[in-house]
């Protein structure tokens, strides 16, 4: 299933889609036959969405009389991230590709030179995640370029704490596309949608690419990550909760403008 957040006259709603149907729903009619369904945000939809949940929201995508009167199109919304407020701080991974490692040596070889025996791990602040296709501040003045980061993002569906590598699949809620960095307000560009993790497959076999004004500039794949997802989580969570609905920054690969 893919999930949106969008503005609807003027309120923050939960779209969902199933599958590879391309329609949505409007996540909050829905819940007039599942209950749970009834949140205020995605944070609270990923708290409350259980496998039980699940079930009941996919018995509901062959019922077309429901579906029909919660219908909507994104093209008459206003898309917003599908986190817009995430509860901590972004989770970042470090010079997670080798190609990228190689090309941030060859631009500093004392800032991203050397060897890297660690992950490297960093925190990014967001007030407020920028939707798909919304413009990023330039901030003149402060800034004096910007720079394009395609990464994969993940969601994770519960509080994780001490989980292994072999288990950090099942913390998984889903995944959705990042870029940008770092932590200035309006520099965390997010979606368009969260896709769940039984959608996905093998999130270590996903293309992964970024072009600027046509031009492709990054293009790899997941499976060259040197940290995976999976060992992230199960990395992080020796030393610290992540709660339910924290987003994990997974890397760029090489190409960035640097």
């Amino acid at each position: 299933m893919r999930f949106y957040t969008v503005e609807i006259a003027g309120r923050e709603e939960i779209l969902v889609g199933f599958r590879e149907n391309e329609a949505v729903y409007r996540l909050n009619l829905l819940a007039r036959l599942v209950p749970e369904l009834a949140v205020a945000d995605m944070n609270e939809l990923i708290c409350r969405y259980t496998p039980e949940v699940k079930a009941k929201l996919e018995r509901l995508a062959d019922n077309e009389d429901v579906l029909q009167s919660a219908a909507v199109k994104l093209s008459e919304v206003k898309l917003l991230a599908p986190i817009v407020h995430p509860r901590q701080d972004v989770v970042c991974l470090g010079i997670n590709y080798d190609a990228h490692a190689q090309e941030a040596g060859r631009f500093s070889s004392e800032a991203f030179g050397g060897e890297r025996p660690y992950t490297i791990y960093f925190s990014k602040r967001v007030n407020r995640a920028t939707a798909s296709g919304e413009s990023v501040p330039r901030y003149e003045g402060l800034v004096d370029s910007l720079d394009y980061e395609a990464e994969l993002g993940v969601i994770l569906a519960k509080d994780a704490k001490g989980v292994s590598k072999e288990n950090a699949g099942a913390y998984i809620f889903g995944y959705t596309i990042i870029n940008l960095g770092k932590s200035l307000d309006g520099f965390t560009p997010m979606g368009p949608c969260i896709v769940t993790a039984d959608e996905i497959g093998d999130e270590q076999a996903l293309d992964i690419s970024c072009t600027v004004n046509g031009e492709l500039r990054q293009s790899s794949n997941t499976r060259y990550m040197i940290q995976t997802v999976c060992g992230a989580i199960a990395e992080l969570s020796e030393g610290m909760t992540l709660a339910a609905g924290t987003i994990i920054a997974t890397g760029t690969p090489a190409g960035v403008g640097m």
